[in-house]
């Protein structure tokens, strides 16, 4: 067991969800346990206000984007989930689109992406997006240098004419550490439940790592820009980065936060 305890600790030990978090840690960490519960309360406060948020995108004919960026097994599917779980999901969307079919590669790079901006009253979350041509695709040869320039020096005014459209636009980039990256990739191999997450592009992360570095940095150079900006989001622990997601997003949109809901 860990060092004595206050009665405060204590207390929130023996709710229970305090009991269940106790119970679920191998070794038995009273630390962890009482980490975990300042977590859950938290992040309710946090989704009340997100469903505040979203009443107010509803009630305004509002539109946002968040996009989500970051290596392999940084933690962006669980992130949305956190923020999506709890809001209506008749007026969200996560967008997590497939690698492109025949047609879509003729097509304008941002085409498909268009495509699935939001409406009147709708938020969207792209569980990676466009930046994929950023860094993903140079990296795994899946684009050319010229269509990486291209792509380059489009997507700033792209980006430009979303916001001027009057969409809200939040980019979060998770970032982790290679030794982080490759204790979660451990976990996924040997969990039943999580080996389907592995692809074949995850294989190669780690070996990679240099060069997804490298145009990493490239990217917030180039794209960093002073109306679209990069958040990026500590992600080695996986509930405080949820929680500064979170934060971001609310703080990034100037939504009514008096309004009753």
């Amino acid at each position: 067991m860990d060092k004595k305890l206050t009665q405060k600790q204590l207390n929130k030990l023996t709710t229970k969800k305090g009991l269940l978090a106790l119970l679920s840690k191998d070794p038995l960490s009273t630390e962890k346990s009482l980490r975990y519960v300042d977590y859950q309360k938290k992040l309710k406060k946090l989704q009340v206000e997100l469903i505040r948020l979203q009443t107010w995108v509803i009630n305004n004919n509002e539109r946002i984007i968040i996009v989500f960026q970051g290596r392999d097994a940084a933690g962006k599917g669980g992130a949305i989930r956190r923020l999506t779980e709890r809001i209506n999901p008749r007026h969200m969307r996560i967008v997590a689109l497939p690698k492109p079919t025949e047609d879509e590669k003729t097509q304008w790079y941002f085409q498909r992406y268009v495509e699935q901006l939001p409406k009147a009253g709708e938020i969207v979350f792209f569980d990676r997006s466009w930046y994929n041509r950023a860094v993903v695709e140079p990296v795994n040869g899946f684009c050319t240098a010229e269509e990486y320039e291209i792509f380059m020096n489009q997507v700033n005014d792209f980006e430009k004419m979303i916001l001027e459209s009057g969409i809200h636009l939040v980019k979060i980039y998770m970032s982790i550490s290679k030794k982080e990256q490759a204790k979660r990739f451990a976990d996924i191999k040997s969990n039943p439940l999580k080996q389907w997450k592995m692809t074949k592009l995850d294989e190669k992360a780690q070996l990679l790592w240099d060069q997804y570095t490298v145009y990493k940095k490239a990217m917030f150079q180039r794209t960093n820009t002073a109306i679209s900006p990069w958040k990026v989001i500590r992600a080695n622990r996986k509930t405080e980065a949820r929680i500064n997601v979170i934060n971001h997003v609310l703080n990034s949109i100037p939504y009514d936060k008096d309004l009753e809901i």
